[in-house]
């Protein structure tokens, strides 16, 4: 029963090579929807004592002296072993929904993107753990999945968001490069000189040094993380959430270019969750064919557009901004634009 689901995510994983969505994943089409699995999964566990019971029921028994697939049934849940399983696969795609809908719902910004993964890395292996499953299937899925859907951008905006700093031994709040891979700080410096002019390029480095060694003075640092409890979910959150940008803006003003791509990555959005797709977007991209690249650009002109409209909180007029933004790209002036908004757009 484990092997199910987990054949199931192999097989759309590998449906899904080569087409990626706007935070990296496959296309809509091609993803796996385990909401029936995943009903079928807790009325079994629901039913758990009525299927052992019934086993023992004089008329199954008769089935089972006549039926060799009735008796495999028989030896299958009486093995303490299936009801773990099930509960395994049950736990597993709870976990999973459970963070995607957090996705959807916190509308997540880049500089969450490598958080988000390291906490999903912790719960599989807690999950792992507790079902004792021990193969590593799931660990290798993750991992294959995060390498696909990475991008710079994540890396570059958590060691710039004040947010995420980390109180070292003497005290500074240093950015978590610690936390980096050595491909992940490459990323960090390529995509900085990337996001300023020729010129700037080893402002912004000597910038990012000392960013790196100084810090940010403890008494800021604590009000950029400072929580509150929200009344709705009784969760604790940012209180400022704009503070990340407050600082860059005023106390770290010194920091010129630096500053410049601070505040341009660490409220960019790394998904369209919760953005709706409207008839101008739709007709642009039938009208595009369905080749790679007209796919491709309609992805990124739908995360560019996205983006702007959760930047102004304004979701009026649709229509018109979307035509407007459309019409530039059918103007041959969407490379320009993609490539000012992410550096790197292979793997939007």
């Amino acid at each position: 029963m484990l092997r199910l689901p987990l054949h199931c995510y192999y097989y759309h994983e590998e449906q899904q090579r080569g087409s990626r969505s706007s935070c990296g994943g496959g296309s809509s089409s091609k993803v796996c929807n385990f909401e029936p699995l995943f009903n079928l999964l807790e009325d079994v566990l629901s039913s758990a004592r009525a299927i052992q019971l019934v086993m023992h029921d004089d008329a199954c028994k008769a089935v089972l002296m006549e039926d060799h697939t009735a008796r495999e049934v028989r030896e299958m849940v009486g093995d303490e072993g299936f009801w773990n399983e099930v509960e395994a696969v049950h736990g597993l795609i709870k976990l999973v929904k459970e963070m995607a809908r957090r996705i959807e719902a916190e509308k997540l910004l880049v500089g969450q993107c490598l958080p988000l993964w390291d906490e999903l890395r912790a719960k599989i292996k807690d999950w792992d753990s507790k079902f004792n499953v021990g193969e590593g299937h799931v660990e290798k899925l993750v991992e294959r999945r995060f390498k696909k859907s990475y991008h710079p951008a994540w890396a570059a905006a958590f060691i710039l968001d004040p947010l995420y700093l980390v109180r070292d031994s003497s005290g500074k709040y240093l950015p978590p490069f610690k936390c980096l891979s050595p491909e992940q700080e490459k990323d960090v410096d390529k995509l900085i000189t990337r996001l300023v002019s020729r010129d700037e390029a080893h402002i912004a480095l000597m910038e990012l040094m000392k960013w790196r060694t100084e810090g940010l003075d403890p008494m800021y640092a604590r009000a950029v993380q400072m929580k509150e409890r929200d009344p709705v979910s009784g969760k604790m959150r940012i209180a400022n959430p704009q503070s990340s940008r407050l600082v860059w803006e005023t106390y770290l003003s010194e920091f010129r270019s630096l500053g410049k791509v601070a505040v341009r990555l660490i409220f960019l959005h790394a998904t369209t969750c919760g953005f709706k797709c409207n008839s101008s977007l739709l007709k642009w991209v039938n009208s595009n064919g369905r080749s790679r690249a007209a796919i491709d650009r309609a992805q990124k002109l739908i995360f560019i557009s996205a983006n702007s409209k959760f930047e102004r909180r304004d979701f009026s007029n649709e229509e018109d901004r979307d035509a407007e933004l459309l019409a530039m790209a059918n103007g041959g002036g969407d490379d320009h634009l993609l490539n000012d908004v992410l550096a790197d757009t292979s793997s939007v």
